[in-house]
């Protein structure tokens, strides 16, 4: 069961700088939500609270509450490493593990838990493969390395493995930031299927991007959230001049 957030007062630091400030939003299950802003303005930190990785950043703190379904991920006795299997992250630059094969990088965050069988492994593979739109690319190429692939090729394999270890929600930091159109709206397609079983909260600075796969957008800036509505709105009728002005490119 797929579950969508609640963040609650949410205020994030760096040392003494503090990047967020008192973020309270709602973020739909089965639905895309895209995070925009010019850059410096929180929005990777954010997501980074999603799935508690903000904290393993020396020097950073948080305080707040994310709710995913009736569980706050920052309640007592709560296991981040489980959190981050429930709450998978696709980073900006596509970062399969260098030495494995295409293979072994889809089932690694498997293979922490162990006890995984081949005929299990090999079904994995496959299916998440599939799932991210790469299998028929690569189903003779398996075991060789992923860093074989192309860029977009090596951004889809990193969601086939956020997929592996059977996440709820899907974090998404500038997915597409680095590859070229082609395969930028090869992603666009594979994230319009995945919202079926998944929630996805996708981080672009590509105006054009967010206003083609999300349901809802959040304007950051400085820290703040200065609006949040269905995407639509959001571009069409803002109620903030400050997201007027940044989505008409005044300032960012």
């Amino acid at each position: 069961m797929t579950h969508g957030l609640s963040i609650k007062k949410l205020n994030a630091w760096f040392g003494s700088k503090q990047v967020l400030k008192d973020i309270s939003l709602e973020i739909d299950p089965f639905r895309i939500t895209a995070l925009i802003g010019p850059s410096g303005c929180g929005k990777s930190t954010f997501v980074r609270c999603l799935n508690r990785m903000h904290e393993v950043v020396p020097g950073a703190k948080m305080t707040g509450e994310v709710w995913v379904g009736d569980e706050n991920i920052y309640g007592p006795g709560i296991d981040p490493v489980l959190v981050r299997r429930q709450i998978g992250m696709v980073f900006q630059r596509a970062n399969p593990f260098p030495t494995l094969s295409i293979y072994d990088n889809v089932i690694a965050g498997l293979k922490l838990g162990g006890g995984l069988k081949r005929k299990e492994a090999d079904e994995v593979v496959e299916r998440c493969l599939k799932m991210a739109a790469l299998w028929d690319e690569v189903k003779d190429s398996l075991h060789r390395p992923g860093t074989f692939l192309s860029g977009g090729q090596q951004q889809r394999l990193c969601i086939a493995r956020a997929l592996a270890v059977n996440p709820g929600i899907l974090l998404m930091d500038e997915p597409c930031s680095a590859l070229d159109p082609i395969s930028t709206a090869r992603i666009e397609q594979l994230l319009e299927d995945l919202k079926k079983d998944y929630t996805i909260v996708i981080v672009t600075h590509n105006m054009q991007q967010a206003g083609r796969v999300s349901e809802k957008t959040a304007f950051l800036l400085n820290g703040e959230l200065i609006e949040y509505d269905g995407t639509t709105k959001i571009f069409r009728n803002p109620s903030s001049k400050l997201t007027e002005d940044y989505i008409t490119g005044r300032f960012g």
